[in-house]
């Protein structure tokens, strides 16, 4: 596909050529959307209309008295219609982001809650209590889901029912036997001496808020607190973690297929990629191809987002087939999709496909014929290496093919030696791996004092004349300068390997720094550089900026994109995950996979 046909549509002889398969699929996705959108935006209105009415005062004396009364019901029942009333409407305000995302349980259980709230209303219509708005309302809910369930079709985790269900036990049960055990405890404190068979009853009914049987004597009011408190907690926090096993978006364990791998190499070997397209061969992500397979889309899923990272690889013409396909995937299981580190070109096709983008930093690259050590503005770099050399280091570049086994599985060990107990960084520029058989064309270039290995670089392919930076570690007396005698004579090397560009490291919010300390910046742009040089004591993010900029690299811009600006906070928690520097315990995620 020409890049004609993918900024528009084609003309041939005054005729308009037939819509794309790819356009006709972006158009059904966006108008489905819009539909769920509608019936998402319905079920917050009701819910939060339904949980007014439970806890304003007159709904609250229909529930308590007036509606008991009149149909000759026990005591607990008003009590009991009001907390399922409010919890219904809670219900549906949780399972509206459920519902966002196209879930079939999220479907199937706010189906559910909004049928017990139209025989609610309708009972309180037939009591004359009500006026025909708010079951109007509701029933207009029910007909929308009923009407749109074709368009929920995104599965959930296979395993979510059983770990809904155990999860609600445990809380439940247990919230049960600590009130018991606290009424059991103190018998002295209760009024009339209340049998085994009250108490229990006091217990269950404590999980959902309702006021048991059991009476307690005058100065003992905290302790009738405390097991409302705890039985309400318990049963919350077993309703809530059932609700989160029940509607959780599958995570699949991450794994490249042996086939997709090796599509994927085919595709990295055409000029005119990223440099970010080999990280696609990350073993822990998974691929989805465009139709005919001339284009694809890497991504690792995490928390229910569905990460991808770089631009697709293959046929720039075929990039909006395989972003509609991996945006369909993301439709079937419920995944939000984001991306991370896309270039400007790789941004603007997903921003046509209805991703909202964000600048994240800039990529440092170097050209390798106009590079040099000459000029003042390279004179610490100079110095730099002409110290290292004096000292004795010496360097050597070349491709893994050029080693052999013993010597590729010495510097696999040496490298995770020299990096210890770190946990491993990177997911959108590092390939998980080491002097991998599997990756022939990457160079490694190591440094070495008096013959001893101190420091290690390896890069990947980046096309067919291009390298880039995958790892960078030393050892742990290694001398400083150590990185930029390497990066030097890697780039010396460079026309021997054919290589005429070489990307280093991403900064993040480089320019964000830069227009911190230009003279006559505003307040604005010196407080956000200072707060970004304050993280960089956690964060590599000021460091970073000006260990590249040593290089005098070009700059280009990298983006974040997402769905919506609500999505923002867990993508981040998601990138953090994925890149190392926090996210969720390694315990839970296994957990959570089993």
């Amino acid at each position: 596909m020409s890049g004609a046909e993918f900024d528009g549509d084609r003309h041939d002889a005054g005729r308009v050529a037939p819509p794309r398969p790819d356009a006709d699929a972006r158009r059904r996705r966006l108008s489905e959307a819009a539909v769920v959108r509608a019936v998402v935006w319905a079920a917050r209105i009701v819910g939060l209309l339904t949980v007014v009415s439970a806890v304003l005062p007159a709904p609250r004396r229909l529930l308590g008295g007036e509606l008991r009364s009149t149909l000759g019901l026990p005591a607990g029942v008003g009590l009991a219609a009001l907390v399922v009333t409010t919890v219904a409407g809670a219900g549906l305000l949780f399972l509206a982001t459920g519902l966002r995302r196209r879930k079939q349980r999220a479907w199937w259980v706010a189906t559910g809650v909004t049928t017990v709230l139209v025989v609610v209303n309708v009972v309180h219509v037939l009591d004359q209590r009500r006026g025909l708005a708010p079951t109007v309302l509701v029933g207009a809910l029910l007909v929308a889901l009923l009407a749109t369930r074709r368009h929920f079709v995104a599965r959930q985790d296979p395993g979510g029912p059983g770990r809904a269900v155990r999860s609600f036990v445990q809380f439940g049960l247990s919230g049960f036997l600590v009130v018991w055990v606290l009424l059991a405890v103190n018998p002295r404190r209760l009024l009339d001496d209340p049998s085994v068979a009250a108490q229990a009853a006091h217990a269950g009914l404590s999980l959902i808020g309702v006021t048991g049987p059991v009476a307690f004597v005058p100065g003992a009011a905290w302790l009738d607190d405390l097991t409302a408190a705890a039985g309400l907690t318990f049963g919350v926090v077993a309703v809530v973690t059932a609700g989160y096993h029940l509607l959780r978006s599958p995570e699949p364990r991450p794994s490249l297929e042996p086939g997709d791998e090796q599509q994927l190499r085919s595709l990295l070997g055409r000029p005119g990629g990223d440099s970010l397209g080999y990280f696609a061969l990350r073993r822990d992500k998974a691929a989805v191809f465009s139709h005919g397979g001339s284009s694809a889309v890497s991504y690792r899923v995490l928390a229910g987002v569905a990460l991808a990272s770089g631009d697709p690889v293959g046929d720039v013409g075929a990039w909006p087939g395989a972003i509609e396909e991996f945006l369909g995937q993301c439709t079937r299981y419920g995944w939000s999709p984001a991306v991370l580190g896309c270039s400007e070109r790789g941004a603007t096709a997903w921003a046509k496909a209805g991703l909202d983008a964000l600048e994240l930093g800039d990529e440092a690259v170097l050209d390798t014929a106009t590079f040099t050590l000459d000029g003042r503005p390279m004179r610490g770099v100079r110095q730099t290496v002409a110290r290292m050399q004096r000292s004795g280091h010496t360097v050597t570049v070349a491709r893994l093919s050029e080693h052999t086994p013993d010597e590729l599985a010495a510097i696999a060990e040496r490298a995770h030696r020299w990096r210890g107990d770190d946990h491993e960084r990177g997911f959108s520029m590092a390939s998980s791996r080491v002097a991998d058989p599997a990756d022939p064309d990457a160079v490694v270039v190591t440094a070495l004092r008096d013959g001893e290995p101190t420091g290690m670089l390896q890069l990947v392919p980046w096309g067919p004349d291009g390298l880039s930076l995958d790892l960078m570690v030393r050892a742990a007396g290694a001398d400083n300068g150590i990185n930029e005698l390497m990066i030097a004579e890697l780039l010396a090397a460079a026309p021997g390997l054919g290589v005429t560009r070489v990307s280093l490291n991403f900064a993040v919010f480089r320019s964000a720094l830069e227009r911190g300390e230009r003279i006559g910046a505003g307040p604005v742009a010196r407080t956000w550089a200072r707060l970004l040089r304050i993280a960089s004591r956690w964060w590599q993010i000021d460091s970073l900026y000006r260990f590249n900029a040593k290089f005098r690299p070009a700059w280009y811009p990298r983006y974040v994109l997402f769905p919506a600006v609500r999505d923002l906070p867990r993508i981040l928690f998601v990138v953090l995950e994925a890149e190392g520097f926090g996210g969720r315990p390694p315990a839970v995620q296994r957990l959570l996979r089993r």
